[in-house]
C-alpha cells in the first residue's frame, strides 16, 4: 500500500484490497493481503463490513502516554478503544489474529517492564507479536535496541504466553531501509545546494 495510513484513504484501500483477491486480477489468499494500521478505529469498524483480509496494528508502546509520543493517532484513539477495534474485526474466526508490529527503540520501549505492561495490555486480544529491530536513519533521536535487550523482551512475552518472533533486519548493513535513503538523498541534495551557493 506504500506509506501512510491506509485507513485514512478508505475507499482506495479497499479497491485495491479488491483487486488484490479478485480471481481474474492477483487472485491473492485474503489471509495473504494485510493491511496494517496505526489504529484509525471508526474504519476499523467499517472495514469489518466490507473485508476480512488480515490485520497488522502498529502499536509500538504497551501504555498510552508512550505512544502518544510515539504514534500521535493515540491522542485520538486510545489503546484500549483500538486493540477492542482489532479484536471486534477479527471476531467470529477463532483462527484469525492480530499481527502488533513493535519497532524495538534503545532505551524507550524496550525494557524487561515494557514488555510485562504489553503482555498485561494484549491478554484477551487474539494476537500474535512481530518485534522489529529499529533500522536507524540519518537525523534520528532513536536508536535500534541491543540484541540482548530484543531477546530479554521477547522471552517475557513469551513466558506470558504470547506467539512472539522477531523480524530479521534487511539491509541495515547498506544502507538499504527507505528511510536510510531518503536521508542520504537530503543530505546530498542538501550538500550540492550549498556548493552551488558558495561556488
Amino acid at each position: 500500500m506504500g506509506m501512510g495510513e491506509p485507513l485514512l484513504n478508505f475507499d482506495n484501500t479497499v479497491k485495491t484490497i479488491d483487486l488484490l483477491v479478485d480471481d481474474f486480477a492477483y487472485g491473492l489468499s485474503k489471509r495473504r493481503v494485510t493491511v496494517s494500521t496505526s489504529g484509525v478505529v471508526p474504519a476499523l469498524a467499517r472495514l469489518k463490513e466490507v473485508s476480512d483480509v488480515a490485520l497488522a496494528l502498529s502499536l509500538h508502546a504497551p501504555t498510552d502516554e508512550l505512544r502518544d509520543v510515539l504514534v500521535p493517532l493515540n491522542k485520538k484513539y486510545p489503546l484500549r478503544e483500538v486493540l477492542d477495534a482489532c479484536t471486534n474485526y477479527i471476531s467470529g474466526d477463532t483462527r484469525r489474529k492480530v499481527t502488533i508490529e513493535y519497532v524495538m527503540l534503545d532505551g524507550v520501549n524496550d525494557s524487561v517492564a515494557h514488555a510485562r505492561e504489553l503482555a498485561k495490555v494484549l491478554r484477551g486480544v487474539p494476537s500474535k507479536i512481530n518485534l522489529i529491530p529499529f533500522n536507524p536513519f540519518p537525523n534520528t533521536q532513536y536508536r535500534r535496541s541491543s540484541d540482548a535487550a530484543i531477546v530479554r523482551f521477547r522471552e517475557v512475552l513469551i513466558k506470558n504466553g504470547l506467539i512472539t518472533l522477531t523480524r530479521r533486519t534487511r539491509g541495515g548493513d547498506i544502507d538499504a531501509a527507505c528511510g536510510q535513503l531518503v536521508g542520504q538523498v537530503l543530505d546530498k541534495t542538501q550538500r550540492k545546494q550549498n556548493k552551488q551557493a558558495t561556488g
